[in-house]
């Protein structure tokens, strides 16, 4: 085990853990192969809930719903959560998590493609969580700083691609030249965008924060 792994083993060793019902979800994500956000990953998401108590949350990419129902359990105030997925073999576990979990009325899942959905919303949004297609995120970044409100905050999970997005091109496979260099344009575009303040983080396998700016007070 190497010294960065026992480091993170000794961190989420600290964690307070979730419910028994997201216990119970991660366990079975894990028994099927379902990706679901790491565990120092949700600490995180949990730490941003605590900070910025976001009213009204989007989540771009909700899989079987593990992180819906994280943010919902977790946020110490209550808020709505619009959620997209168009996995179509998916959606009806999601639903089904959210039916056992009594969030039905608080949960908005939107089935289809994210980029085609995105440009219907109407914001603002205090808090966006995206956890979709990769190569994707790039393409959704226009309508969710339209749809993020002034201060509030864009978390972007699996951004560091295992170690990936540090690569020259060349340095990665063929097959994933394509997502790799669509990240590095992500990453470039968020930390160097007036728009948005953004952090890069080592964090489960790589996260932005970004917070929305407010006008200047000059007016420019």
């Amino acid at each position: 085990m190497s010294g960065e792994e026992r480091v993170r083993d000794y961190i989420n060793s600290l964690d307070m853990g979730n419910t028994d019902f997201l216990n119970k979800i991660e366990q079975q994500a894990h028994k099927d192969y379902v990706p679901v956000i790491r565990r120092e990953t949700q600490t995180f998401l949990k730490t941003m809930l605590a900070a910025k108590r976001p009213r009204r949350i989007l989540e771009v990419g909700t899989a079987i719903g593990f992180s819906t129902l994280l943010m919902k359990t977790c946020n110490p105030v209550p808020c709505h959560i619009t959620t997209i997925e168009n996995y179509a073999k998916r959606i009806p576990v999601a639903r089904e998590n959210f039916r056992l979990a009594g969030c039905e009325k608080d949960i908005t899942l939107l089935e289809g493609d994210a980029q085609d959905i995105l440009k219907e919303l109407e914001g603002p949004f205090d808090l966006i969580f995206m956890d979709a297609a990769k190569g994707q995120y790039l393409c959704f970044l226009p309508e969710v700083e339209r749809l993020l409100a002034p201060g509030g905050f864009l978390i972007s999970d699996n951004v560091l691609q295992e170690g990936d997005v540090i690569q020259s091109r060349y340095g990665v496979t063929r097959r994933n030249r394509t997502i790799h260099s669509r990240m590095r344009e992500y990453l470039y575009t968020l930390t160097h965008s007036e728009k948005f303040t953004t952090v890069i983080l080592p964090v489960g396998d790589g996260v932005t924060l970004s917070v929305r700016s407010f006008a200047r007070e000059d007016g420019s």
